[in-house]
């Protein structure tokens, strides 16, 4: 009998309750628990034991990745009570998955393919602010905002905010006040996660954009532009990781409205 549960603690702590009960045996409990860590594909073996790990399901990175593949690892963590994200999807990979499962979707922007959304267990405080310098950064920070919803956040945006015209951020400084972490995503020299972090007095995720004229080298220039931050609190995702970002600060905020039990904890 497979256990087609979504894997998280809520099915597990059920299990264990039966098994206390009287309701199930340990034999079939344990049956049932060397099914939880991976299925095996062939061509790739599926994660199931992440939502339980992390408290998100594993993420399909399709770039490389066959069309087929991509729809047969999705239909897999669908069936076993997960939700489905892919990123670095073509429309190629896209097409087959939709035709395949129709209630998923595809935004060619960020070039994200992902199941409908998943109901967050927990309450998320926030929100997560996305700005972007320029409109060319858009794809990214997408990508960002896109994962951050998707795993739970409340999130806004904020764009073409760059500091070649600096008024236009100074503008929204109540903005900034408010979110409890910023993403901010430039290209160029890098320069915007600074100011927003020495305005904003809040956590902020850099994403460097491959923006840019030949000597920004596709987005090394804003990578160390941004790695040299004289502002506290800047952290840095690599060079276009706008899922990246976006994963970190759902992450963040998951952690910030939820206490691990003791057991979890390791000195």
């Amino acid at each position: 009998m497979l256990w087609l549960q979504p894997v998280n603690e809520a099915a597990l702590s059920e299990l264990l309750s039966q098994v206390a009960a009287g309701q199930l045996d340990v034999a079939t409990a344990m049956s049932r628990l060397t099914k939880l860590p991976f299925a095996d594909l062939g061509f790739a073996r599926v994660d199931h034991h992440r939502s339980l790990r992390a408290g998100f399901p594993e993420v399909v990175f399709c770039q490389g990745k066959r069309p087929e593949h991509v729809l047969a690892i999705f239909k897999e963590l669908l069936s076993h009570g997960s939700a489905a994200f892919g990123t670095r999807a073509t429309k190629e990979h896209a097409d087959v998955v939709t035709a395949a499962l129709p209630d998923c979707r595809y935004d060619p922007s960020s070039r994200l393919l992902f199941s409908p959304r998943p109901t967050a267990t927990e309450p998320r405080p926030g929100p997560v602010l996305v700005i972007c310098a320029g409109t060319s950064d858009l794809p990214v920070a997408d990508e960002a905002a896109i994962t951050a919803e998707f795993f739970g956040c409340h999130v806004e945006r904020l764009c073409d905010v760059g500091v070649a015209g600096i008024h236009r951020l100074l503008a929204a400084e109540d903005k900034l006040r408010a979110a409890r972490i910023i993403i901010a995503v430039a290209g160029m020299e890098g320069a915007l996660p600074s100011a927003v972090a020495g305005l904003s007095g809040r956590p902020v995720i850099a994403v460097p954009t491959s923006v840019g004229y030949g000597a920004s080298f596709s987005g090394l220039a804003a990578l160390l532009g941004m790695l040299s931050s004289c502002a506290s609190g800047v952290t840095v995702v690599n060079i276009d990781n706008g899922f990246g970002a976006g994963y970190a600060a759902a992450l963040t905020l998951r952690s910030a409205s939820y206490e691990l039990p003791a057991s979890r904890i390791t000195p």
